[in-house]
């Protein structure tokens, strides 16, 4: 055989010639995985069922809730295909936790606690009190919560709120409050707004500070803008999805101390208890004598929980996680004849409430200790995470599942927390940037077409890790190659397809998405909204804003601008320069004296003035902008911002 047939066979065998797979099919390596994990666990057991469904008292009649404009915020409905057994499409101890998180109505916990599940990715639980409702945890957009309460007044008699409790500092918990409580209400002391300490301030710092960034990957972890179905969205294993319509953020009328307390709310005696830097760093649970229940907030859920949350945040301590727990189970655990929370069904009965702590309590330290000791003993954070193994409890008991975090990507964090991103390795401190990395990959396996034949190679074996590797480095290396994007999407479906964590599912379905119809979501969940803004202090509200600032955008040499908000009497400084924009509060702004440019505003005009709601000109035309003093300077800030993209690309560089 001459040379030049033997390149042409050479160059045949480099050239894909499979079709990409069909869309939505499970390949018989994921059918096998799927197979493999319904043999291991005990997926028949009926006792989280029975718990899910005890004391149902009525569902919510419409098919659909609705948001003040017409809009869906939730659709009873979407998850009625969860019956059976699990398709091939969906790992099977998902599909049991979905199917568990889709029972959906009004129950009562014990006579005097209820609880709305299932119309949302939390719960809101309503305890009664001598004169009214006391609502913990009003779920994340108005119309679920408003509804939820509706129901709770139809079916159980007519109350007015008298109280509302956020037990940490994430949005699913709070972001519903104007469905329960009106602003005017609180104001006037007729509703009270109880806090853990810190609260609002770790509330402002992850929705508006990252709120942007963290927006857009909240789409990737809870699947936002997937298709519910047997080959899309199951599920988040927290809960079903987040609700949708806009988000509301009230400052609390009372925060609840570092070293807890016991407070007589409506009659109702709570013995709160600080859990703060454990699932957010602001968080309280608390022990209900009366009832001899413990409501653990979302500290103690049934899944084991993020240790570092996709969508991002401020790394957990689990060791600290632990001792909370422990803490919990010490004062609590044999006293407790019910335990609730902010998300999922209850449990009952003492025996099983120290169970259930006992475990979760050994599943954060499971994976900080197993972590550690790997650390030390010389491994690198992705090492460890693949040698993680699972406690031997993990096997019966389906609240410490992987649902959504997972024993890898959590001892991950774990070793984030105590090391940093770097894994010691010289090669990994100073890498290449993806895109480039990923040209000179493909450069060295011969090109796009040998680097195609690599990833199909991968595929046809089930070795789906590393054909997403390969094709991964194929889009970042040509993003207009349809081709690897396709086999990159088909990659991404079986990963989907066999993962056990709702958030990986989502993450990866998410990805295939994208890749195959582009990056075109056009509603999601935005923090940056007007209630947002406007319930947020105005030097935290700076601080968002100078998060934005651009050195190379700024011109002049700057000066020291100061606002005054006489409708909520705050005074912000701006010390502005050509590098950095740095805001002052009302403790340390700068008299009008001692400043270049003078600004009144009604705060809730500059909301819409950020919003572009208002226009500055007829702002100052009409007196309800003034500005004395150097006005280019407050120009010259805003030129400075740069304009946000919400939906910046992630799959694709």
């Amino acid at each position: 055989m001459n040379k030049t047939a033997v390149s042409l066979i050479a160059l045949m065998m480099a050239v894909p010639v499979q079709a990409v797979p069909p869309q939505g099919v499970a390949t018989e390596a994921t059918r096998a995985a799927n197979a493999k994990v319904a043999a291991s666990l005990p997926i028949a057991d009926q006792t989280d069922f029975e718990n899910a469904n005890r004391g149902f008292l009525a569902r919510i009649e419409e098919d659909q809730i609705l948001n003040a404009d017409g809009s869906v915020a939730w659709d009873s409905r979407q998850f009625e295909f969860l019956q059976g057994d699990a398709p091939d499409t969906v790992n099977p101890s998902l599909w049991r936790q979905g199917k568990l998180n889709s029972i959906h109505g009004l129950f009562e916990v014990v006579p005097g606690i209820y609880q709305i599940r299932g119309y949302d990715l939390a719960q809101m639980t309503l305890i009664a009190g001598k004169t009214g409702w006391i609502v913990i945890d009003p779920l994340t957009t108005p119309a679920p919560a408003k509804a939820g309460l509706a129901l709770a007044n139809k079916t159980l008699g007519d109350r007015p709120v008298v109280a509302v409790i956020f037990t940490h500092s994430h949005g699913d918990h709070f972001g519903g409050v104007a469905g329960v409580a009106s602003p005017e209400d609180i104001r006037s002391g007729k509703i009270e707004v109880i806090a853990p300490h810190g609260w609002l301030a770790e509330s402002i710092g992850e929705s508006v500070i990252a709120g942007t960034a963290m927006n857009r990957r909240v789409q990737f972890q809870f699947g936002t803008a997937l298709p519910v179905g047997k080959t899309g969205h199951v599920g988040g294993g927290l809960g079903q999805k987040l609700s949708s319509g806009d988000v509301a953020l009230v400052p609390p009328t009372r925060s609840i101390s570092k070293n807890g307390e016991t407070l007589m709310v409506d009659g109702i005696s709570f013995d709160f208890m600080d859990a703060g830097e454990t699932e957010a760093p602001a968080e309280l649970v608390f022990y209900l004598p009366q009832y001899k229940a413990l409501h653990t907030a979302e500290v103690v859920t049934r899944t084991f929980h993020n240790v570092l949350t996709p969508r991002g945040a401020l790394v957990r301590d689990t060791l600290k996680w632990s001792k909370v727990i422990d803490e919990m189970l010490a004062r609590y655990g044999a006293k407790s004849e019910l335990m609730l929370a902010s998300h999922h069904w209850p449990t009952w009965g003492s025996d099983n409430v120290q169970a259930a702590l006992k475990n979760q309590r050994g599943i954060y330290r499971y994976v900080h200790d197993q972590t550690m000791r790997q650390a030390n003993q010389g491994a690198t954070m992705h090492e460890i995470a693949e040698n993680i193994g699972e406690p031997d409890f993990a096997q019966s008991d389906f609240g410490v599942r992987d649902y959504y975090g997972t024993l890898n990507h959590n001892s991950k964090a774990v070793y984030q927390r105590y090391f940093g991103w770097w894994d010691a390795v010289p090669a990994h401190y100073h890498q290449l940037p993806p895109v480039e990395a990923s040209q000179k990959y493909v450069a060295a396996m011969g090109g796009a077409d040998k680097a195609l034949a690599v990833g199909e190679k991968a595929f046809a074996a089930g070795d789906y890790r590393w054909a997403a590797t390969v094709f991964n480095h194929l889009v970042f290396a040509d993003p207009a190659d349809q081709t690897a994007k396709n086999w990159l999407a088909s990659t991404y479906e079986q990963l989907g397809f066999q993962t056990e964590a709702g958030t990986w599912r989502n993450i990866y379905l998410v990805g295939a998405k994208e890749l195959r119809e582009g990056n075109n979501v056009k509603d999601s969940i935005s923090t940056a909204n007007e209630k947002v803004l406007s319930g947020i202090p105005a030097v935290d509200l700076f601080d968002a804003m100078a998060t934005r600032f651009n050195p190379t955008k700024m011109q002049g040499d700057g000066g020291i601008i100061r606002f005054w908000f006489p409708d909520r009497k705050e005074a912000v400084s701006i010390d502005l320069g050509k590098s950095v924009m740095f805001p002052r509060g009302e403790d340390y702004a700068v008299t009008a004296d001692g400043s270049d440019t003078q600004i009144t505003i009604s705060r809730a005009l500059f909301t819409k003035l950020l919003m572009r709601q208002a226009n500055p000109q007829a702002l100052i035309e009409n007196k309800e902008m003034l500005i004395s003093g150097n006005a280019a300077l407050m120009a010259a800030m805003f030129g400075a911002l740069d304009e946000v993209n919400p939906q910046f690309d992630i799959v694709t560089p």
